[in-house]
């Protein structure tokens, strides 16, 4: 691999809510968003095609909701409005670093985003805009993982890059259990076989019958995003 060279053509960065945390308790750190939208420009001028599946975790989870009593449908679609939220802000963050964008929703939100049409976001990403999908598949039950690899398989992305708060995939949570250890990489099956807490199982299923790699890392390590589109070892590599 030649210094300096992408390791991928077409990449989908799935971002969790708590990604935009910074350093708040709850809600949205736009200094945050300015800073991963920084290095997203890095791999921008590779020559690399972008697209983003953001989560909302950081202003609700509608898995909070049906535990405080709320109905399952009623609380993921708060979730998934929270999704929108995000990419509004991320999508400000990319433009002040001068970079074209589009925003994404799978729930139709026309005065703010576009709605999903295949053909068109392709388009996008052939001129070289970020896309920045919200909304997850715009339906209940389906964590914004699995919409992160269904969009991922359908603009055909090479690799899901997954931001986290750990560096790759442990064999127990390493912010609970000191003694867990990580890989460097990992076979989809071996994930499913030890319910490694990767992604959820139909995303994982997703990615195995599909040979989509993801690779895991700590998106709070500066130049992590970077490093693993040029392929070095960064995280865990699931396979």
């Amino acid at each position: 691999m030649d210094e300096g060279k992408p390791a991928y053509k077409r990449v989908l960065l799935k971002l969790s809510g708590e990604a935009l945390l910074g350093e708040l308790p709850y809600g949205l750190d736009f200094k945050k968003a300015l800073s991963i939208a920084r290095e997203l420009k890095q791999i921008h001028e590779l020559g690399v095609d972008i697209a983003i599946m953001i989560g909302g975790g950081n202003i609700f989870r509608g898995s909070r909701g049906v535990e405080e009593g709320m109905d399952r449908v009623s609380a993921d679609h708060i979730g998934l409005l929270a999704t929108v939220i995000n990419g509004i802000a991320l999508q400000d963050a990319l433009e002040k670093e001068g970079l074209n964008t589009r925003l994404i929703s799978a729930i139709e939100i026309r005065a703010v985003a576009e709605p999903f049409i295949r053909r068109r976001v392709l388009r996008h990403l052939e001129k070289r805009r970020i896309v920045i999908f919200t909304a997850g598949l715009g339906s209940p039950y389906f964590t914004t993982d699995t919409a992160a690899v269904l969009r991922a398989l359908e603009i055909k992305a090479e690799v899901i890059l997954k931001a986290t708060k750990v560096d790759g995939v442990y064999t127990a949570d390493p912010l609970i259990d000191k003694e867990a250890t990580r890989f460097e990489s990992i076979k989809f099956l071996e994930v499913i076989q030890q319910e490694l807490k990767v992604m959820d199982s139909t995303a994982i299923s997703l990615c195995k019958d599909n040979d989509l790699p993801i690779i895991i890392f700590n998106l709070n390590i500066p130049g992590n995003i970077k490093r693993a589109v040029l392929g070095e070892k960064v995280g865990t590599k699931v396979f």
